[in-house]
């Protein structure tokens, strides 16, 4: 059935269209005409059995494929009343029906029938299509940040926003398109107008000047085929413009035409029970026919009489009532749920909504959902959705990033200006401040002096680029904290469903998801990406079995993901910037190397650690001034309690093993740390 729809909807065009130059016998217009009058009855019944306007989405091309194939009938019966003086029998009853013997009788009746479709239905119709056109693209926005913030409230997932983002743009074509078809129906009247005058006085002009027939003959027969094919076109045109106007005046609803009709005129039985009393009382008028009223009066009180009334029903009551197990507002189920901690939120102040606001053209929403990706991407971590809400309390263009109900960082983003990073800004007016992520040298500068910036050669960034770059730096800080048991629960269903091998040799029989979290949060705070979570898994299973020392675990996996762990350092040149430390002083480490509850750590006298602390600054400052990121590289036996003393004291230098440098890089050395200096 598919593949013939696909053929014959094509094939019946291209006939339509070669309809205006090949003439038709009259038995096969006969029949067209025939099936144009049905088909526009289809359609009218179609338009009432609806819920929504998109349900028939089809129809303004419909109108289209419509309106043409009206016109070619029209010019093939023209043709036909012009030429042979007979159109069909179609046609031919038709203008006996209208005329019924008097001519005059027949023209006002087709008047009467044009005026009706043209003036009536065909401009209230194209009216109500411009109309709702123009309210449903200026709606567009308002809807969009709905959505939008309805999924990042998550009341709804990505699908179920695509699919109501493609209804609202389905909605505006839809009105757009309507808007257009009925200019279609519009043109169909006028068409069909100068159409009937043409064949009126050519069929005259033919008949008397060719045929040589009598005025009176000629003004009989062609005014006959006239009406007849008039009329014939005018009803199934008269049937789209009544289908048009219920389309673009029909709102959603969850019931057809019909049904709503009935159902909302019946709704309350007084107006029906006065409208029968009112017909009663006109019979009470001398000269009025007293028996139709009577009839009608007496049909709507009896009417009124067996309505069933529908009570008001307060619709928050009634759902209140449907769900007992919703917990009133003072309940401790409610406070519970007030209590409930977003795991990460993002709060703005009042002149920052702006930024939220898609209908004013900010875009932080689509840039925090492409931060979302790119973290996954890059840690492999799924970050939870970021609740973007407005605090009135705030000061104005300040910024908070909460993590887990507790505020990890705050910035300001003044409206109407743009953040230029750079040295050399002294000429520019504006506001000094510090790039939050990197703690760079910047400035505020008015959003139009951006390009004097530029110029001037500084970096320029834009507000909604600051707070997301921010909210990304808190992100990658903080990933360990974002990853709760729950989320690594389906981290291992997903690797169970490419590779159940090794889940489940992995958990529960060797470690539990708890011992699993562990280990990737300690991943996460070393900035060690957890995408590959299969080869993790199988380093895990493989060190388990001989013991569940968190260090061990760690180092395992960071053993079998080996150059993955350096390559994020390595630089597009394919050069590793490194640090070293001194063999000696390397030694003097791992003899310091102690066992804990929690990890191993060095036991170092305070001078040590001070010059360990200071060669390293006095490198990375170095590297700063080079624009470098160069990372700390020891051997594996001393990394993991290096790797806690540096995080805490220089949380921006990484700490990696001689196992973990990638082999493909080559490897540029920044200096050695001897425990007394640092040498270049």
């Amino acid at each position: 059935m598919g593949k013939l729809t696909k053929v014959a909807v094509p094939i019946g065009v291209v006939s339509i269209v070669l309809m205006l130059v090949v003439p038709l016998p009259a038995a096969v217009l006969d029949l067209l005409l025939g099936f144009n009058i049905v088909a526009s009855l289809l359609i009218l019944l179609v338009s009432m059995q609806i819920k929504r306007p998109l349900d028939f989405a089809v129809f303004p091309s419909l109108v289209l494929i419509a309106t043409l194939m009206r016109l070619a009938l029209n010019v093939s019966s023209t043709r036909l009343v012009l030429s042979d003086g007979y159109a069909g029998k179609v046609i031919e009853a038709f203008g006996h029906f209208v005329i019924g013997g008097s001519l005059i009788v027949g023209l006002v009746i087709f008047v009467i029938l044009t005026i009706i479709q043209f003036v009536v239905i065909t401009n209230g119709a194209g009216r109500v299509a411009e109309v709702g056109a123009r309210f449903t693209l200026d709606a567009m926005p308002g809807k969009q940040m709905a959505i939008d913030a309805d999924l990042n409230a998550g009341l709804i997932n990505e699908t179920q926003a695509r699919k109501r983002r493609q209804e609202v743009t389905s909605e505006a074509d839809f009105y757009g398109s309507m808007d257009g078809a009925s200019k279609f129906v519009k043109g169909d009247a006028i068409a069909a107008i100068i159409i009937t005058m043409i064949n009126l006085i050519g069929g005259f002009a033919i008949g008397i000047m060719q045929k040589g027939m009598a005025p009176a003959d000629a003004v009989s027969t062609y005014s006959l085929l006239t009406v007849g094919d008039g009329l014939v076109s005018q009803i199934p045109a008269l049937l789209i413009s009544t289908a048009t106007g219920l389309i673009v005046t029909r709102s959603a609803s969850s019931s057809d035409m019909g049904t709503d009709l009935l159902d909302q005129l019946g709704r309350n039985k007084q107006p029906v029970r006065i409208a029968g009393g009112a017909a009663l009382a006109l019979c009470l008028i001398p000269g009025l026919p007293k028996l139709p009223f009577l009839v009608i009066g007496g049909l709507f009180l009896f009417l009124s009489t067996r309505l069933t009334e529908k009570p008001d029903v307060d619709e928050e009551a009634l759902a209140a009532a449907q769900a007992p197990d919703e917990p009133q507002p003072d309940s401790p189920e409610a406070i519970v749920e007030r209590m409930r901690v977003d795991p990460l939120e993002l709060e703005v102040a009042f002149d920052l909504v702006e930024l939220v606001d898609t209908a004013r053209g900010g875009d932080l929403l689509d840039r925090v959902k492409a931060l979302r990706r790119k973290v996954a991407m890059e840690t492999g971590l799924v970050i939870p959705l970021v609740r973007t809400r407005d605090n009135l309390d705030l000061p104005g263009s300040q910024y908070v990033i909460w993590l887990n109900g507790v505020p990890a960082a705050r910035g300001n983003s003044p409206a109407g200006t743009v953040l230029a990073i750079g040295d050399h800004l002294e000429g520019l007016p504006g506001k000094p401040t510090t790039e939050p992520v990197f703690g760079l040298a910047a400035k505020w500068v008015p959003a139009e002096l951006q390009r004097q910036a530029e110029m001037a050669g500084a970096t320029v960034v834009d507000r909604s680029s600051v707070i997301t770059t921010h909210l990304a730096e808190v992100v990658r800080q903080n990933a360990s904290a974002l990853l709760g048991r729950e989320d690594v629960k389906v981290l291992v269903e997903m690797v169970r469903r490419s590779h159940p091998a090794v889940v489940e040799e992995l958990t529960p029989a060797l470690l539990s998801l708890g011992e699993v979290q562990r280990v990737l949060h300690a991943l996460l705070d070393e900035g060690v990406s957890i995408r590959d979570l299969v080869r993790i898994f199988e380093a895990l299973s493989l060190r388990a079995k001989k013991s569940t020392d968190l260090d061990g675990l760690v180092e395992a996996v960071r053993a079998a993901l080996g150059g993955a762990i350096s390559q994020p350092y390595v630089t597009p040149d394919e050069r590793l910037h490194v640090i070293t430390l001194d063999p000696a002083f390397e030694q003097r480490l791992l003899e310091a190397v102690r066992p804990t509850e929690n990890g191993q750590v060095l036991a170092l006298d305070g001078h040590t650690v001070d010059s360990l602390v200071r060669g390293c600054t006095e490198l990375l400052d170095q590297a700063d001034r080079l624009n470098l990121s160069p990372v700390l590289v020891c051997s594996p036996q001393v990394r993991a309690a290096l790797s806690r003393l540096v995080r805490q004291v220089l949380p921006r230098l990484s700490v990696i093993s001689y196992n973990e440098v990638s082999r493909t890089a080559q490897i540029e050395s920044l200096g050695v740390v001897n425990g007394a200096f640092a040498v270049r």
